[in-house]
C-alpha cells in the first residue's frame, strides 16, 4: 500500500463526501448504505403537499415513509446529483424521473436539498421541491391509475 492511500484513508470524509455518499447509495437503491449515512435521529422535512410530505424522525421512519411511499408508487431514477458545502451546511441538488407503476407516465423530479452534516453523518434534510403542486398530482394519479 503506498503511504498515499494510507493518508487518504484516515482523512474523514467532508460533509459534502458524506452527502455524496448518501446520493450514490440513493440512486443505487442501497437502503443500507443510506441507513449509514443518516444519523439515528435524522430529520427530513418534506414539503406538505407530497404524499409522504411533513417533518420524519428517524432513518427508518425515512426509509418507510418516505422512500417506501416514492417507490410505493413509482420508479424512481435519478439522473444527476450536485453537491455544494458552504459555512453553514451542505446543498445538493438531484434531478431524476419518476415512472409510475400503474400507468407508466414519466414526471422529471428536481430537488434541492439542505443538509445538516455532523460527526460523519446527515442529521437534517430539509427538502425542496421545483413543482410540488404538480408532483403531488402524478402522484394522485399513479395511485388512481390514470393520466
Amino acid at each position: 500500500m503506498s503511504a498515499q492511500n494510507e493518508r487518504n484513508e484516515t482523512v474523514p470524509e467532508s460533509r459534502a463526501d458524506v452527502v455524496r455518499g448518501l446520493y450514490d447509495a440513493l440512486s443505487k437503491g442501497d437502503v443500507p448504505g443510506v441507513l449509514a449515512r443518516l444519523a439515528p435521529e435524522v430529520i427530513v422535512d418534506e414539503p406538505n403537499r407530497l404524499p409522504y410530505g411533513g417533518v420524519h424522525q428517524g432513518r427508518e421512519v425515512f426509509v418507510r415513509s418516505v422512500l417506501g411511499a416514492m417507490t410505493g408508487y413509482a420508479d424512481v431514477a435519478i439522473t444527476a446529483a450536485e453537491v455544494f458545502e458552504g459555512p453553514t451546511g451542505v446543498v445538493g441538488t438531484l434531478t431524476g424521473r419518476l415512472t409510475a407503476h400503474t400507468t407508466g407516465e414519466e414526471f422529471p423530479l428536481t430537488m434541492v436539498e439542505i443538509h445538516q452534516v455532523d460527526e460523519g453523518t446527515v442529521r437534517k434534510i430539509d427538502v425542496f421541491t421545483k413543482n410540488p403542486d404538480e408532483l403531488a398530482a402524478f402522484y394522485a394519479r399513479a395511485e388512481a391509475g390514470t393520466r
